[in-house]
């Protein structure tokens, strides 16, 4: 005669584990105890039988087989171990840890200070582990007993939470310093205007006036840049909807850029025929002026400035931005598109330049999902290209 099977106790706790990370990410209470009884109800209905003669070790290997299915399909890295050695990883730990760990003692296996503590602690318990897999890389280790001899080891990837901090962290401190520049400057000419005792001449009082406005003009630009930034961070996972037409817009963005001076200079080659995309209007105009902006302060001071407009073999839009400056070295180009980031920063600031514009184009970009590409070299000037996908000529109405 069978009989079940003895409840599935690793699935349990599995089923536990899991409930603790969703709690863990924000998830309703609700809904995790829901989760909870469902998964745990459905493990103890779905108990196989097994006869009685069945000996132990086919039992172990059943209850084995049972786990590695259950869990193998998981994000989290999940292993199981016999003791200390590594009787199963599910495809996430294989591909974090790779595929030879299995069989292996775990202490071998992820070869960290840290985590030989934890695997050594008879408690189990959680830790956070530098260096992994990575020099980067931070991983939140936790140990959990099933019974006396089996162990469930769950790693969360906490590197990209790291990341995003650091860069938050970053952002803050040269925002900070960007705004405390021009303000010091502020601060220090309106003292001595306003000192009684300093005898500042007419002359020299209309120079310190000119300084305080440039610095206050350049600081709103800050700000504003700073503002659009958050703008379109807050938007980028929501694709524009309205319907425009590139060429007119690219166009009319170009001749409104730069100082009254500089018009001149910007040629403007339109495509032969209309360049639909979908698209936001006042991001598309913002992208446009930040490159031709860019071009124009960088570049050539009596070159020309072309933005050309063109359809591709593969039917994407591409837009173009090319000066006829110095160039750019072939080491800065990877970081042009970082917040603050600037090649010669004197020479930017004394152009009245932010270091977010091209910040800026690279997240408009994103959210328009095209793709966007520098090309430099010294002496040659910078072409900046951008591609978008398009729309059919009679979808919907033109914006």
């Amino acid at each position: 005669m069978s009989e079940r099977s003895p409840l599935p106790w690793l699935g349990i706790v599995l089923a536990v584990i899991s409930s603790i990370v969703l709690l863990a990410a924000g998830t309703e209470i609700e809904l995790v105890l829901a989760n909870l009884l469902l998964w745990i109800g459905t493990l103890w209905i779905s108990r196989p039988e097994i006869a009685p003669s069945q000996p132990r070790r086919d039992r172990v290997n059943f209850t084995r087989d049972s786990m590695r299915s259950l869990i193998e399909h998981s994000g989290l890295p999940l292993l199981m171990l016999d003791q200390s050695r590594i009787v199963i990883a599910n495809s996430a730990a294989r591909e974090a840890l790779g595929r030879h760990i299995i069989g292996q003692d775990a202490r071998v296996a992820l070869r960290h200070p840290a985590a030989i503590a934890l695997l050594d602690d008879p408690a189990g318990g959680s830790t956070t582990i530098k260096g992994l897999t990575g020099a980067r890389s931070i991983w939140q280790m936790s140990r959990y007993p099933v019974d006396e001899r089996y162990w469930i080891v769950e790693l969360i990837n906490r590197t990209a939470e790291a990341d995003i901090s650091r860069a938050h962290t970053d952002f803050v401190a040269n925002a900070s310093h960007e705004l405390r520049t021009p303000l010091a400057s502020i601060i220090g000419y309106v003292e001595t205007l306003a000192d009684s005792d300093q005898k500042v001449d007419p002359e020299t009082a209309a120079r310190f006036h000119g300084t305080v406005l440039k610095e206050a003009k350049r600081l709103q630009t800050l700000v504003d840049d700073l503002m659009s930034l958050s703008r379109i961070e807050a938007e980028k996972h929501d694709l524009p909807n309205t319907r425009i037409e590139l060429n007119g817009v690219a166009a009319q963005a170009a001749r409104d850029a730069g100082r009254p001076e500089d018009k001149d200079r910007i040629e403007i080659k339109k495509a032969p025929g209309p360049l639909f995309v979908r698209g936001d209007r006042q991001q598309l105009e913002q992208l446009v002026r930040n490159l031709v902006d860019n071009a124009l302060k960088y570049g050539d001071p009596q070159g020309t400035v072309t933005v050309a407009l063109s359809l591709d073999d593969n039917d994407s839009a591409i837009l173009e931005v090319k000066d006829e400056g110095e160039g750019i070295a072939p080491e800065h180009i990877p970081h042009l598109t970082r917040r603050f980031y600037r090649t010669d920063p004197g020479r930017s600031r004394a152009a009245g330049g932010t270091g977010l514009g091209l910040a800026i184009v690279k997240h408009i970009v994103e959210r328009h999902k095209g793709r966007l590409d520098i090309a430099s070299k010294p002496g040659e000037g910078t072409r900046i290209t951008i591609r978008f996908p398009t729309l059919p000529d009679d979808t919907g109405e033109m914006s």
